[in-house]
């Protein structure tokens, strides 16, 4: 907010201001400069003082910290005004304008680019290409118009020497989707010639100094400003600007807004043939004229695509129609001159207006329907001349202050005595304050049949030769009682005015004294018609659209046109009924010195310009009346939410009860007053505060209108995925029992079944059903191996489980397991390996179990065994129940070793085709043998080894489990 400014800094209003003095208002606005602060309020006016210096407060960071904000919200700055602007424009769908005043160098033009690049900032969030596009354009017709348009003064190096007025049109969601602009009085005499110490428009100086050779070959200029009278009058040809980084800059621009290359090339040389014309020297032979340099008409014909002796005719000759007949009259070398002149000036007048018209062509809003797109608003920026008092003061800057006055009567209008209407109208209590009203100065200038600009007229439409002179009796004989005009012959003893010559009129802004020589002349703004007619028989298009009246015929009668000033008050009344239309928001701009100084700071200058702008009676005014008035329906309209009273619609008599208890119930009855229709706020804190509270309540809002929203969305999902996830369960229902019944339907026999159904092929199931069918072929499969186990004998029961250890634990190891054949298992016992050998190991074995009490022989068998000296020897292995023997068939099976059996921790064999196994035991001693003498010799009987000593084992961890269970 801007009173969070530190006091160090001044007051960042003046409405804050201790009291209300001049002396008071000066030494707030000077600290505020000296201190780096050249924005300052009252109230929602920006007082802007030109710092002459660049200054770092126009990033993307300080149009984040302005973007959305209050106007009190951040200290002043022009970002806060074009930021409220924006916001009143699109929260009340109302047009809104932002006038920028003040003198020439004071920093208007500065300010509206700032502006325009706030707005452009701020705007299109998503990011559309077209809006995108639109954005550009505006923004870069800026550069465009400055390089035509405007020029280094005395005063100012970038001065606008028209007037310029936008409006940039918003879209309903406040996006830019075009605009219109509207240019007023250009400074056409500059073409031709310039004060000293000034230079001509900054595109002469651009094109010699930044354009290309090529180019330039082209139109046949060279790289010289000096050498062209047109832009040397001045005698300064440079300025701060950048002239050659500008040329192509604007190239740029023009290309960016969709100027053909054709268009231009076309301007280029519409800017070379001014500068060749200031160069033609006429010069007579007795009674005739003729161009001292000829050879620069072939060159102004080949840029102008017409052929050269018609251009030599028109510089010479004109052409007047005596009824039927037609005939040329020749010039005397001041009329070609003068003709040359104002051939000259229209030229570029006719270019400006129409790079104006192009542009407007491009950005103008199409097609635009606001049934279908919404309500179209605008935001109207005014960039125009400043009041300005030179050495010697033309029509161009009596046309100029008169806008000065035109705006500043507006200012009075809009912000002073409606200001002060409406309390009285509202019958709001208010103490009358006194401003001067500068209609009486509006009136000296142009009232019907009195004023200056009907003088003006009546003196040019006279028949006969009418002098500056006379038209300066004529303001003598019909001005003298005005308190605001005076001139020598009124006033004998004033000195400073020359007789004859010169006029005073107080201004508003300070007393200009007028000189009359040209006045009538740059009124009727003759061009012979000759000229018209050259141009438009151009060959180049776009000059022939430029010189539309030019297909008149010699003989033709026209109605007379209106005068250059009769025009440029009918445009200016215009300008300000337009302005009236809107809401406006002012950006009051001052000049701090002469010098362009960032440091001086000349009181006497800055109060002068306090005073004409009239700022003190703005202070006045905004300090005794109401920061804020809305009508009580729009206050509603917007707040209703605050109070419980008046949401969501209120049941009292009037809508003024209503606001009333709304603000009873937010404890600001102290800070408001009621009128007839509206509510008017005193502070702008309290303004702040509703915004604040409108803001979280339009939270809270929200939120209950999106929970409602959610909810109904939910409560929709909801019946719709239940009524989904009902379909799915009867669906599943039916598939599971579609594919209970078919499994029942194919396995109801299979009991009978030879192979208990081997062969039957289950049914495809449901997704679901896949692990249950899983479960179901397991509980099958059993069922299966229970049934065929079944039709074993159980003599041979002991033999399957033991082949079925063996598959489980080497399937997929070892090739042959030997599952084809009985296993006999006790080999050694047989007569199958060793017939001679069978009764000593009976005796041995019948001996051992005598001795360790085994029940059951698991396996016996021959083997070879690799002893510690690497020699082979013949051995047996007899496995019991409870022990593992290594035996000597030598020794009548001496038991060489014994192994309990729970000592032997794994069994491991070889994957290939021999009979190796190694008995692996707690204490590391491994035994290592292969099966030997086998009968047949190629049996296996490693799968029978495995088998049986797991089947063992696992019968062993069965008996355990059942016991601790």
């Amino acid at each position: 907010m801007a009173e969070q400014e530190s006091l160090e800094f001044g007051k960042a209003d003046f409405v804050l201001l201790d009291t209300v003095s001049m002396r008071e208002f000066m030494a707030n606005l000077k600290l505020r400069f000296e201190k780096g602060k050249i924005y300052t309020y009252i109230g929602e006016v920006v007082v802007s003082v030109n710092p002459y210096r660049p200054m770092n407060i126009y990033g993307k960071d300080t149009i984040e910290q302005y973007k959305g904000r209050e106007l009190y919200e951040r200290p002043p700055h022009l970002f806060a005004i074009a930021d409220a602007t924006y916001k009143a424009m699109k929260r009340r769908s109302k047009d809104t304008c932002i006038v920028i005043s003040g003198e020439s160098g004071a920093g208007k033009t500065e300010a509206s680019k700032y502006i325009m690049q706030f707005i452009a900032a701020i705007t299109n969030p998503s990011q559309r290409q077209e809006v995108e596009r639109v954005k550009n354009m505006l923004l870069k017709s800026n550069c465009v118009l400055e390089a035509f348009g405007n020029a280094k003064t005395n005063r100012n190096d970038n001065s606008s020497r028209f007037g310029k007025y936008m409006d940039i049109n918003f879209d309903f969601k406040g996006d830019p989707i075009g605009g219109h602009i509207n240019n007023y009085l250009l400074e056409k005499s500059r073409v031709i010639v310039q004060q000293q110490g000034e230079r001509n428009f900054h595109s002469f100086y651009q094109l010699l100094l930044g354009g290309p050779e090529k180019l330039l070959r082209t139109l046949h200029i060279q790289k010289d400003p000096t050498a062209y009278n047109f832009i040397k009058a001045g005698g300064v040809l440079k300025s701060a600007i950048n002239d050659a980084a500008e040329f192509k800059a604007v190239a740029d621009a023009m290309k960016v807004i969709g100027f053909t290359s054709e268009e231009i090339q076309t301007v280029y040389k519409i800017l070379a043939t001014i500068l060749h014309l200031g160069n033609l020297k006429f010069a007579m032979d007795g009674d005739s004229v003729f161009i001292e340099n000829s050879k620069l008409v072939s060159v102004i014909a080949e840029l102008l695509s017409t052929k050269s002796d018609v251009v030599e005719k028109a510089l010479m000759y004109r052409t007047v129609a005596t009824g039927r007949d037609v005939i040329d009259k020749q010039h005397t070398d001041q009329e070609a001159s003068y003709g040359r002149d104002a051939f000259a000036k229209a030229i570029y007048d006719r270019l400006f207006c129409w790079i104006v018209n192009r542009i407007n062509d491009i950005i103008e809003v199409k097609n635009y329907d606001a049934k279908i797109h919404g309500k179209n608003t605008v935001i109207g920026v005014l960039d125009i001349y400043g009041f300005e008092i030179f050495d010697n003061n033309s029509l161009e800057q009596f046309c100029i202050n008169y806008c000065n006055e035109k705006l500043q009567q507006l200012f009075i209008q809009l912000v002073l005595k409606q200001e002060q209407e409406e309390y009285q109208r509202e019958g709001i209590p208010w103490r009358h304050i006194d401003y001067f009203n500068n209609q009486i100065i509006v009136d000296l200038v142009e009232q019907q049949h009195k004023g200056i600009i009907s003088i003006l007229d009546d003196a040019c439409v006279n028949v006969g030769k009418v002098t500056d002179k006379m038209f300066l009796d004529a303001l003598n004989t019909k001005l003298q009682k005005h308190a605001h005009y005076s001139s020598r012959k009124l006033c004998a003893t004033d000195k400073t005015l020359d007789f004859d010559r010169d006029f005073r009129i107080k201004h508003y802004a300070g007393h200009v004294v007028y000189s009359v020589i040209g006045f009538i002349d740059k009124n009727k703004d003759t061009l012979f018609q000759d000229f018209k007619r050259l141009m438009y028989n151009s060959s180049n298009p776009v000059l022939k659209n430029m010189w539309p009246e030019g297909k008149l015929s010699i003989t033709e009668v026209t109605k007379r046109p209106l005068t250059a000033a009769t025009l440029f008050k009918s445009s200016m009344i215009a300008l300000v009924e337009n302005l009236a239309s809107k809401e406006p928001y002012y950006v009051r701009c001052i000049k701090p010195n002469e010098q362009k100084s960032p440091l001086l700071f000349d009181d006497q200058r800055c109060q002068h310009q306090v005073e004409y702008l009239g700022l003190m009676e703005n202070v006045r005014v905004r300090r005794a009346g109401f920061a804020y008035r809305q009508s009580y329906d729009r206050f509603l309209q917007r707040y209703k939410m605050i109070s419980e009273f008046t949401w969501p619609n209120h049941d009292m008599r009037s809508d003024q009860e209503a606001v009333k208890k709304l603000v009873e119930c937010c404890g600001f009855q102290h800070d408001v007053a009621y009128g007839k229709t509206k509510l008017f706020i005193r502070t702008p804190r309290t303004l702040f505060t509703l915004e604040d509270r409108r803001t979280q309540m339009i939270e809270r809002i929200v939120l209950f209108l999106q929970k409602v929203w959610r909810g109904t969305i939910a409560r929709i999902r909801y019946k719709r995925t239940r009524a989904a996830y009902i379909i799915i369960k009867h669906y599943r229902r039916y598939k599971v029992k579609s594919y209970i019944l078919e499994v029942g339907r194919r396995f109801q026999n299979v009991g009978s079944m030879k192979n208990y159904g081997k062969h039957v092929k289950w049914p495809n199931p449901p997704k679901i059903l896949r692990k249950f069918e899983d479960t179901l072929q397991s509980i099958y499969q059993r069922w299966r191996a229970l049934q065929l186990i079944k039709s074993i004998p159980p003599a041979d029961l002991l033999q399957v489980r033991a082949k079925v250890a063996a598959v489980e634990n080497l399937k997929g190891q070892r090739g042959d397991l030997g599952l084809q054949r009985s296993w006999e298992g006790n080999y050694l016992a047989t007569k199958q390996d060793n017939p001679q050998m069978t009764p000593a190991f009976s005796a041995r074995a019948s001996e051992l179990k005598r001795k360790d009490k085994y029940m059951n022989t698991l396996f016996s068998s021959h083997v070879r065994k690799i002893n510690r000296f690497n020699k082979s020897e013949d051995r047996a292995i007899f496995i019991t129940d409870r022990h593992l023997y290594k035996l000597d068939p030598l020794k009548q099976y001496q038991v060489m070793k014994t192994i309990p059996l729970y000592n032997v921790t794994g069994v491991s064999v070889s994957t290939g085709k021999d009979q190796l196994v190694v008995f692996h035991t707690k204490d590391n001693k491994d035994l290592i043998v292969c099966l030997d003498k086998m009968q047949p010799a190629n049996e296996n009987r490693i799968g029978e080894l495995v088998g049986v000593v797991a089947n063992h084992f696992r019968r062993l961890e069965e008996l355990k489990m059942f016991y601790l269970l």
